[in-house]
């Protein structure tokens, strides 16, 4: 599916929609002994990498605005596209801000599966390259690559249960860097862990920054248990797997990005006068003061400003 639209050029306008303390050492051995997929990495860049929105076509642009009044950044043109292989169409836009890259669709025809499933797009240096080095992991490849009008997309699947985009354009892009860098948030069982992440770092080529055995678990709305918190820094971004027994009050879950802010106080102000509900108020941990937010049309968002690095 095509889910980073270009729009480019003088009578056409880019468009991109695919736009530890407990450091365990078995953590180190996946970072070293994790199969070798392909002979280099597929990554681009961060600033490349989308979080997916599904709104509804009446929410999209109030959903679009708030983003926009919370994070600042720009967007590129919205059009109406067929951006997967099914006689299907939605509204589309590209959301640029400083801090995260966000792809915004609005079906105006029921949405095919396993569409909208898919948490991130992510841009790959070579489609069929990716796609073999996410298989050769241990991924499933539920969406078999496709063209479209601007290149080729396919969804894969990570043990786990983690649903991805990769596309790769024709033409590459070109967007600045981003100022802070978001982290994809997923919620994995402890049962297939170890297996999501020996795959993804394999694929992604990147690197454990941090095993918390016991975080705390008033980060995933269970104040009174810990639990284990994994983060990985790549040339895709920042991931970091929640394990937890899925016993998880809402929001928790649902929001699919944690996106860093230098001052968490003047962001929420922002996001609630542009018509965005505070779900979970901010908390403090030792590493960030964060809260949960929803924006209009249902999209849910970790904010966050570090406090230790």
């Amino acid at each position: 599916m095509r889910l980073d639209k270009i729009l480019a050029g003088t009578s056409v306008a880019v468009f991109l929609t695919i736009g530890i303390t407990c450091e365990s050492q078995h953590l180190s051995t996946f970072a070293q002994s994790a199969p070798t997929a392909g002979t280099q990495s597929v990554a681009v860049g961060p600033q490349y990498d989308t979080t997916h929105v599904y709104v509804a076509p009446q929410d999209f642009d109030r959903f679009v605005a708030s983003l926009i009044a919370t994070f600042g950044g720009t967007t590129t043109k919205q059009g109406v596209f067929t951006v997967n292989p099914t006689p299907s169409t939605t509204m589309s836009q590209l959301v640029l801000t400083p801090v995260g890259t966000i792809s915004v669709f609005g079906f105006k025809t029921p949405i095919p599966y396993p569409f909208g499933l898919e948490r991130t797009g992510y841009l790959v240096t070579d489609m069929d390259e990716a796609v073999g080095a996410a298989k050769e992991t241990g991924a499933d490849v539920l969406v078999a690559a496709f063209k479209d009008p601007i290149g080729r997309d396919a969804i894969i699947q990570w043990p786990g249960g983690v649903n991805t985009q990769l596309y790769w354009h024709t033409t590459a892009p070109s967007f600045a860097p981003l100022q802070t860098v978001p982290e994809n948030r997923v919620y994995v069982s402890p049962g297939r862990i170890d297996t999501f992440l020996r795959s993804f770092l394999a694929f992604s080529r990147g690197k454990v920054a941090s095993d918390e055995t016991h975080a705390p678990g008033v980060e995933i709305g269970q104040p009174a248990k810990s639990y284990r918190r994994v983060r990985i820094e790549s040339k895709f971004g920042k991931l970091t797997a929640l394990v937890t027994d899925g016993q998880l009050p809402f929001p928790y879950g649902r929001e699919t990005t944690g996106y860093e802010v230098t001052n968490l106080t003047d962001t929420l102000s922002k996001a609630k006068a542009s018509g965005a509900e505070v779900l979970v108020p901010p908390y403090e941990t030792d590493e960030r003061e964060a809260a949960v937010v929803q924006f209009p049309g249902g999209y849910i968002a970790e904010i966050h400003s570090v406090t230790k690095k």
